[in-house]
């Protein structure tokens, strides 16, 4: 291999690389970090790449995209896949005709999420497998047999990342193209691709055969790697977990996990019978411990207090060592604020002196929560604002539920915002009830990434605007106010005054432009405006 043939990428950057390698015909997903340059990457070196409202919707188009004899990649992190869990659950029925590759990215030590789940529990109860990384390079290696795998069984794959994987840098070694994919056509499956309970009960014996086969499959697909060492000691590992064991202890014996799920029983039967004691170390949940106790192969997992956060090699030591002393206090770090300027912050301001009770959500505006602010009682998932917010209308005694706000910002209302909206209308609280929808004109949080209601897609292209207020009309809210005077607090007040004293149900658009998305854009049009001046012929 030529040295032009290697680059210093990330986990992400990887993956996408292998995406266009392979010929992936479209990637969709939604901007979650630790997974969102996945698809940016992926449309800045000319494949073909777009944002989806959600998850679910970027699912559903990736899965008619393998339907149609494609190959398709959709992207997300570990808690979007609750979003994406319908169509996935499904999809393993019916199979696929192409190719369905699923990477998320799992955030241990929630380092930007609010939780840690642990992708690979939806792997096991959806019937998926699942494909686990250590380094960039087996992010781009991996891709490439997830496309295989996925056309070889009609099956979707799951690739799961975790934030050191998906962020850490290193020199990849790019494979070059492979054969190039099926022209994509249509062929009628009715039995398949309907799920009536008739067709759905002989889909999932499909399913469980399926992985009967995977499994086999896995015992000499090469992604199980033995890594030899003295057999006082093995270790079984997957994902960065396995590169932390293998600092940690370099001396043992060493079965890295490529593919955790379905597990290669045989494999790790015969491993685990050349040692004399086994240790599972697994980031996450004890997926694959419970997987060898359930197969009756004796190992020992990590302590509990290990379940935690991201693994270290100090920490794999410890575990190899039985040493479990009480966690260290959690390190001293200065709080993410909202920027100076930022115009939610006049929004919580307001928020704040009048007591509201405030249902939040996900995005910039969850710093609301904090000092000087501390305007935010709930935040739990993308979307819940609205929901949240009417339940407590519907419930609290009318001198409380009159303060109750529900805070939502634009694109979080597009992703899984607008049935609370319907809801609203639809099962409206007596007192009434008022949404702010803070509209920056970007998904800031994760990069200031474009969605439908800026009018511009994942590569900066004009297209269709959604109009929030627009929308919200549309769902029959007759009360709906645009604010644009940031320059005046006092009018804000009055009008949030005014909407929470009335008994109906009301919706006040907040909007400014996100500064930071507002200076990037600027520095890519004079960036454009050089670019075009530089390539004009000389006279």
């Amino acid at each position: 291999m030529t040295a032009e043939r290697r680059e210093l990428l990330s986990g992400n950057e990887a993956l996408a690389h292998a995406a266009l390698a392979c010929g992936v015909h479209l990637g969709t997903g939604y901007p979650g970090t630790p997974s969102t340059e996945i698809l940016e990457t992926l449309a800045a070196i000319g494949g073909k790449a777009q944002w989806a409202p959600n998850e679910k919707v970027a699912m559903e188009v990736a899965l008619g995209v393998a339907y149609g004899n494609g190959r398709a990649l959709v992207t997300m992190k570990h808690v979007g896949l609750n979003v994406a869990a319908d169509p996935l659950f499904s999809a393993a029925y019916t199979g696929v005709s192409g190719a369905l590759v699923v990477a998320v990215a799992d955030d241990p030590g929630m380092a930007s999420s609010q939780n840690e789940q642990d992708t690979r529990r939806y792997a096991i109860a959806a019937g998926v497998p699942v494909l686990e990384p250590s380094d960039p390079q087996e992010a781009h290696d991996f891709f490439f047999r997830a496309v295989e795998l996925s056309e070889q069984f009609g099956t979707p794959v799951i690739v799961r990342l975790t934030t050191r994987v998906s962020h850490s840098k290193g020199s990849v070694e790019l494979r070059p193209a492979g054969p190039p994919p099926r022209s994509p056509h249509f062929e009628r499956n009715i039995a398949a691709r309907v799920l009536i309970p008739a067709y759905a009960r002989p889909a999932h014996r499909r399913l469980r055969q399926r992985l009967k086969e995977i499994a086999q499959w896995n015992e000499t697909s090469g992604l199980n790697l033995v890594l030899t060492g003295t057999s006082d000691l093995g270790i079984i590992a997957s994902g960065v977990a396995a590169l932390h064991a293998r600092e940690a202890a370099p001396q043992t014996r060493l079965l890295k996990l490529g593919m955790s799920y379905p597990l290669p029983v045989q494999t790790v039967k015969e491993f685990v019978r050349g040692v004399k004691r086994c240790v599972v170390i697994e980031e996450g949940d004890p997926v694959i411990e419970e997987l060898c106790l359930t197969h009756g192969i004796p190992v020992e997992g990590k302590p509990e207090e290990d379940r935690f956060g991201e693994l270290s090699v100090s920490r794999v030591r410890r575990i190899l060592n039985g040493d479990c002393p009480p966690p260290p206090p959690p390190a001293s770090t200065r709080p993410p604020q909202l920027c100076p300027g930022c115009p939610h912050r006049m929004v919580f301001e307001a928020l704040r002196d009048l007591g509201c009770i405030v249902a939040g959500d996900i995005g910039c505006y969850t710093l609301g929560v904090l000092p000087p602010f501390e305007a935010m009682d709930t935040c739990t998932c993308m979307g819940a604002s609205i929901g949240v917010g009417l339940g407590l209308r519907h419930v609290l005694p009318p001198d409380q539920a009159r303060r109750v706000v529900s805070v939502i910002g634009d694109s979080t209302f597009v992703h899984s915002g607008l049935t609370g909206i319907v809801e609203m209308m639809y099962n409206p609280p007596p007192g009434g009830h008022v949404v702010l929808i803070l509209d920056n004109r970007t998904t800031a949080m994760t990069g200031l990434q474009d969605h439908p209601a800026t009018g511009r897609t994942l590569s900066g292209q004009p297209t269709h605007e959604l109009s929030l207020e627009g929308v919200c009309r549309a769902i029959g809210v007759e009360d709906v106010t645009v604010f644009e005077e940031h320059s005046n607090k006092e009018s804000f007040r009055a009008l949030l005054r005014e909407k929470l004293s009335q008994a109906k149900p009301c919706v006040i658009i907040v909007r400014r432009e996100c500064l930071l998305a507002m200076r990037r854009r600027k520095q890519e049009s004079l960036a454009a405006q050089q670019e075009r001046v530089t390539c004009q012929p000389s006279e």
